[in-house]
């Protein structure tokens, strides 16, 4: 049996996340594997794969905030808005000011709407977008809300593409989950008036996860992973129960008045002896089982 855990990935460049996630499972001898969040084939970093049992604490997984590193060239526009696409437009962008590159990005900073790429794997009637986009269809994707709280060149260069002036923003951006990376590089750009597409993208962050603590594909199967308790732990916060408790809550029992001693809810009970009971949240007075784990899940 492979231990459950939820493990984190640097992804390399060139491969999809589910070429991360068959590698995986190949390595660990398992076809349970999960993973909370793609990345495209060009992006590299931070992949949080659920092994196992763990592939039920995903769920708190996907919605958590993240962190990207990328870089923007305003002056040429592709059809995927990646490097990935093909050109279609080039404008001189070597006159803009920084001062109308620091209000482009104030304009997509906060609460905005937001369009996703039609290269994306949003599903539009049971299909991804980007085979129908690559099939040649109209892909017309409906807008939606996301939050970008952070926005931030960290620094600037300036350059020729086929005697065009571009220039390339490496930037820092803080996202709600869903946000597209390519989209605000390609909003920016048309908002400026020169078109603008990603060249390289980064994710170091998801909630508390955090690339630096990620190990190399080719580490497989040594790379650390963490257990279901201390990774539910670092997302929901901790809540120790007793033996008896954690039997009960298991069986499908309330936790009458126990209700008090929750400061968040929902939260990861763990056992004593480090297992993670499930996932708890209160219910006026009294704490109930959300989400229960196997007890071969929960090591």
């Amino acid at each position: 049996m492979v231990a459950p855990g939820i493990l984190l990935v640097d992804k390399p460049g060139g491969m999809t996340s589910h070429d991360v996630v068959a590698r995986a499972r190949r390595a660990l001898g398992t076809r349970k594997i999960g993973h909370a969040g793609t990345l495209d084939p060009m992006a590299t970093g931070l992949l949080v794969l659920g092994v196992e049992g763990a592939t039920r604490l995903l769920t708190f997984v996907v919605g958590l905030d993240k962190t990207y590193e990328a870089t923007i060239r305003l002056g040429v526009a592709t059809d995927t808005d990646d490097a990935d696409g093909e050109v279609v437009s080039m404008t001189d962008a070597s006159l803009l000011t920084p001062v109308a590159i620091a209000e482009g990005i104030t304009a997509l900073t906060g609460r905005i709407s937001q369009v996703p790429s039609t290269f994306s794997a949003i599903k539009v009637d049971g299909r991804r977008a980007y085979d129908l986009a690559r099939a040649g269809e109209d892909v017309q994707l409906k807008a939606r809300e996301v939050t970008v709280s952070r926005f931030d060149i960290v620094a600037s260069r300036t350059g020729l593409e086929a005697g065009h002036g571009f220039v390339d923003l490496d930037v820092v951006v803080d996202c709600s989950s869903g946000t597209y990376i390519r989209s605000l590089a390609r909003d920016l750009g048309a908002g400026l008036g020169v078109g603008g597409h990603l060249t390289a993208l980064r994710r170091t962050r998801i909630g508390p996860f955090a690339v630096d603590d990620a190990g190399a594909l080719d580490a497989f199967p040594d790379t650390a992973m963490l257990t279901p308790a201390a990774a539910a732990a670092v997302v929901l916060g901790r809540f120790d129960v007793t033996a008896d408790e954690a039997r009960d809550l298991r069986h499908g029992k309330r936790l009458t008045g126990a209700g008090v001693r929750l400061s968040t809810s929902p939260v990861a009970a763990v056992g004593p002896d480090g297992a993670l009971v499930g996932i708890v949240e209160r219910r006026g007075d009294d704490i109930k089982s959300a989400m229960n784990m196997p007890e071969e899940a929960s090591a």
